[in-house]
Parts: structure tokens; sequence; C-alpha cells
């Protein structure tokens, strides 16, 4: 749920405010002179997001590029 503050509300809480957008990733909206102001945190980059999966083999790259696929190759 987007939460909403006032500016004064903002700015009694600036630090711990700015923490849980940074930490939770949820906005919160500002309502100033009739208009909502948003502050969001920016999306973690791509490899950030990136999931392990341990079901993968795991070996040093090098050993799978001299490995003979050819047994396994089908036309």
């Amino acid at each position: 749920m987007l939460e909403r503050l006032t500016p004064s509300r903002l700015r009694a809480n600036l630090y711990r405010i700015l923490d849980r957008i940074a930490e939770s990733g949820e906005p919160v909206e500002i309502q100033r002179k009739g208009r909502s102001l948003r502050i969001v945190a920016e999306p973690d980059s791509k490899p950030d997001l990136l999931k392990p999966h341990p079901d993968y083999l795991r070996v040093p790259a090098e050993d799978i590029v001299h490995m003979d696929w050819s047994g396994e190759w089908r036309p």
C-alpha cells in the first residue's frame, strides 16, 4: 500500500523514511500544494536480479570449453 505523507512529516523523519524506501523498495507519496510527489527507489541493476541455479553443472569454464560434445550432438 502506498504511504502518503505531508511535507512536515517527511521533513521530521526524512532519513528514517529514505532508509525504509531503500530497504523495502516501496515508494512514498507526498502531497504538496495539491500535487502528488513520489519518492521511489531506483531498481536494482540486472546482475543483482540474477538468481542462483544450484542444479546446473558447476565446473570451471575452461573445462567446459575443452569437453568433447560430439557424441551428444544430433543433426
